[in-house]
């Protein structure tokens, strides 16, 4: 099991490396056509495919610092960087598309001569890299937020392009020159889109709140259906990483069960019913006998 982890992890990085090279490669040359083209609208997909590029690098310096081990310091180890990372580059995609807002303003008010046909075939270039670059990214972990962040980013990307070349023909067969200001608008919009749905679960996960798919009612009602349950109190449910979501409640058995039953399989019973019913394996559960509530300094329902 160790070793075929370790070769999913390996083909993993050797995935991203491949992608960050076909969108660096091609960042270089787009940006130089934009200069030549006079186009904001291509110099917004650089700037795009180089958040992408980011991405990807901040998605491998996560995998490799997520993997060290956990110490007594750092009890779950480096799991979290990979939020980290999402939520750098979520902030990265604001300030661009705040940036090409600003730029596109201008060009709309003051629309300089710009290149049609050196967009269009620049752009459909683009969207050609991107295409080839979502095709390999579908071997990567979908479920770590950081890769689905480089995921949504090509995707995004794609769609830019997209729009690039609908502004490259308009440019070139009716010469109506705002139309790149207006794709670069779109790419902000893009951007900011991207951006926000980064930045909801990776805030839902730095702030620690309940995981979106697991409701804390339906989980104590489970709980309370186990023989010798008497009530459930402290219960909190929170996620680590990606795929780590953990855990932890005060369990309250009946005096019947605190005589007569060995307190261990109850413990067994209940993680066992979290497993198997809420796909939560990392839980800490404190058994308790009825009274004990009131010696604890601080407690909730």
């Amino acid at each position: 099991m160790i070793d075929h982890h370790h070769h999913h992890g390996e083909r993993e990085v050797r995935t991203l490396v491949v992608a960050a090279g076909l969108l660096g490669s091609f960042m270089v040359g787009e940006f130089t056509a934009a200069l030549f083209a006079h186009s904001l609208a291509l110099i917004a997909d650089a700037g795009h495919m180089l958040v992408d590029v980011a991405a990807v690098l901040g998605a491998l310096a996560a995998a490799r610092v997520s993997a060290r081990p956990a110490t007594p310091t750092m009890t779950f180890g480096y799991r979290r960087s990979e939020i980290f990372a999402a939520t750098a580059n979520a902030l990265l995609l604001i300030v661009m598309a705040a940036a090409l807002v600003v730029g596109a303003v201008v060009r709309l008010v003051h629309p300089p001569a710009v290149h049609g046909v050196t967009v269009a075939v620049v752009a459909a270039v683009g969207v050609a890299v991107n295409v080839v670059v979502t095709i390999v990214l579908q071997r990567t972990d979908r479920r770590s937020l950081n890769v689905e962040a480089v995921v949504q980013h090509v995707i995004t990307d794609l769609m830019a392009f997209v729009s690039t070349v609908a502004a490259g023909i308009v440019i070139a067969t009716t010469g109506f020159r705002r139309a790149d200001a207006i794709a670069s608008l779109l790419v902000a919009v893009l951007m900011i889109r991207a951006a926000t749905s980064l930045l909801s679960p990776a805030m839902r996960i730095l702030a620690e709140a309940t995981p979106t798919d697991i409701d804390l009612s339906e989980v104590r009602t489970h709980m309370l259906e186990l023989t010798y349950v008497e009530s459930v109190h402290d219960l909190h449910a929170w996620t680590v990483s990606s795929g780590l979501p953990v855990l932890s409640a005060h369990v309250v058995l009946s005096d019947e069960c605190a005589s007569s039953i060995d307190n261990h399989r109850v413990l067994d019973e209940l993680q066992g019913c979290l497993v198997d019913h809420f796909d939560l394996a990392h839980s800490t559960i404190q058994l308790e006998v009825a009274g004990h509530k009131e010696h604890e300094t601080d407690h909730h329902d």
